[in-house]
């Protein structure tokens, strides 16, 4: 299949007049057929019955998981309180203001960012301080007005721009977080295998958002069978590249403590699980993505056969893999610039640095969703290709022959 037998059929089937944005109604594609239709949704139905079965199989009793733990000690408290004045350097406190409008002072700590007057914190109050020189600790900053300012701007945003489509999206998104805090998590503290958590978790989610957002046509369905062949890859490679690496999941402090709290708990299955997660999102754009683009071409040449909507639709798939790897990458240089310069600082060989426990983790977790991707661009493709309607009989006007490049014999054209 040479470049010319491309040119010749989507240029050729493409032309309109002048002012036309497409090929003439008459020669567009039909929708696709029952048995497409029917034949992807026998492939998918295994996918949902072993999702419905898992999700039900793994679902925890409120007895499987942990009591949850309280955040400070019995006899102390956490309450808001806002900055009144400068740092005291001699008793290292600030003056602060208590919610019932008292004063009091606040111990803080050189090291994090200073509070300035004004500030509103959430500061440890200890009831017994001992020789404590004040009996409020500084914790954090209060951030819920700032957060919820973005989250405000970010559906406004997304609903302007995208309309309806973007409220469907927003519905998605809310149904996914659901689904981690009313299943994946519990699943994982219940003691539950992280793989098979993972995969009814992505599967779960995939098939709620994708037909949420882009409706219940043959095309989502295509993204939807590509977006699961991604997900097994990833899986799977992720399996093999967690053992391998001995990526042990305890990079975080947070992390770390958890086996503390719920003894026998395996922060390598919770790495694994997060792998599988953060290669989800990635795959369900490029997978729409490619769908979609391999129905517009054929809506662009309706005479076009499928191998060359294919090869059309991997050149855009070829440009989203470069753009998207670099966007992985690019996303956890800025996510981990404190732990690259903490071991920028050390004096070591690359090599050595680059194996380390935290910085090992991510770059599993990097490499093998970027693997995952790649090869679901294909895949995607390839289902999309078949599953869309066929090429239309060409017309050709007399005396005009498409001769396609290459060794094979042209063939005879057909008087219009």
């Amino acid at each position: 299949m040479g470049a010319g037998h491309l040119h010749t059929h989507l240029d050729h089937s493409a032309a309109a007049p002048s002012g036309s944005a497409a090929a003439p109604a008459s020669a567009r594609p039909a929708p696709a057929s029952l048995r497409t239709r029917v034949v992807l949704a026998v492939a998918l139905l295994p996918a949902l019955l072993a999702t419905v079965w898992g999700a039900f199989a793994l679902w925890p009793a409120a007895d499987e998981v942990p009591a949850r733990e309280p955040v400070v000690a019995q006899g102390s408290s956490l309450v808001d309180v806002t900055v009144t004045g400068p740092w005291d350097a001699e008793t290292g406190t600030f003056p602060v203001e208590l919610p019932d409008g008292g004063t009091s002072r606040m111990q803080w700590s050189s090291g994090t960012l200073e509070p300035q007057p004004g500030d509103t914190v959430v500061a440890l109050h200890i009831t017994q301080i001992g020789d404590l020189p004040a009996p409020y600790a500084f914790i954090d900053f209060q951030r819920e007005a700032p957060l919820g300012l973005l989250a405000v701007a970010f559906v406004l945003v997304v609903l302007l721009v995208a309309r309806w489509r973007g409220l469907a999206a927003l519905a998605g998104l809310g149904f996914a977080f659901a689904v981690f805090l009313l299943f994946t998590v519990p699943a994982l503290l219940a003691g539950h295998s992280a793989l098979p958590v993972a995969l009814v978790t992505s599967s779960a989610v995939m098939f709620v958002v994708l037909y949420l957002a882009h409706g219940f046509t043959t095309r989502t369905t295509t993204a939807l069978l590509g977006t699961l062949v991604g997900l097994a890859l990833t899986a799977g490679i992720g399996t093999w590249a967690i053992g391998a690496a001995r990526v042990t999941g305890a990079a975080d402090e947070r992390a770390a403590w958890l086996p503390q709290m719920v003894p026998g708990l395996s922060l390598q299955q919770i790495a694994l699980c997060g792998l599988v997660l953060a290669g989800m999102g990635v795959l369900n754009d490029v997978t729409i993505t490619q769908a979609s683009a391999v129905w517009e071409l054929r809506e662009l040449a309706p005479h076009a056969p499928r191998r060359v909507l294919f090869a059309r639709a991997m050149r855009i798939g070829r440009d989203h893999i470069a753009s998207t790897v670099y966007t992985m990458a690019f996303a956890y240089v800025g996510a981990a610039l404190a732990v690259l310069m903490n071991l920028w600082l050390m004096e070591q060989p690359v090599a050595d640095a680059l194996s380390s426990n935290e910085i090992a983790e991510e770059i599993v977790r990097t490499l093998v969703g970027s693997i995952g991707l790649v090869l679901a661009i294909p895949a995607t493709t390839g289902i999309a290709a078949l599953a869309v309607p066929g090429p239309t009989a060409e017309p050709v006007p007399v005396g005009e022959v498409s001769v396609p490049a290459g060794p094979t014999a042209p063939e005879p054209a057909a008087a219009s």
